[in-house]
């Protein structure tokens, strides 16, 4: 699930005219795909407003944690082979510390989820993550090739 949600931020960095737009308009798009998600999940789990009220927070506590372990992970390194032995073993550190704190946040999240979803429920999250990661890696593949036919 780490990479499917890595991937997808990085496709939305990469859409092409992204950087063009200005700090709102990306926030904007950002929003867009967040509410998307919101849909899929709280469709696919069926969930009561009562359900999406106790969801929501923890889930969003989450993805806030995650994003800011991805920003901590993925620093500009325009060239790798430029970098000293010492600063690489350093960079090798804080991966494996983002790692290990992915690892206790997820902890976290089941945990949390377990007081009132079944662990079947969070499977299933599980699986709507990766589908959604999928679709909307479709929806940016299918939208390129078409901006690269005009």
């Amino acid at each position: 699930m780490k990479k499917n949600i890595l991937i997808i931020f990085l496709f939305l960095t990469a859409i092409p005219g992204l950087y063009a737009q200005d700090k709102e308009d990306r926030e904007d798009h950002r929003e867009k795909i967040k509410a998307l998600k919101v849909a899929f999940i709280t469709e696919g789990l069926n969930m009561s407003t009562e359900l999406a009220q106790k969801f929501w927070p923890i889930y969003n506590r989450y993805e806030q944690q995650k994003w800011a372990l991805y920003r901590r992970e993925h620093i500009d390194l325009n060239d790798a082979a430029s970098i000293s032995e010492s600063k690489a073993e350093e960079m090798l550190k804080e991966y494996l510390a983002v790692e290990k704190e992915e690892y206790i946040i997820k902890r976290e999240l089941f945990s949390d989820l377990k007081k009132f979803l079944t662990a079947k429920d969070i499977i299933k999250l599980h699986k709507l993550e990766a589908d959604f990661n999928k679709k909307l890696l479709k929806e940016y593949r299918t939208r390129k090739t078409s901006k690269n036919k005009e």
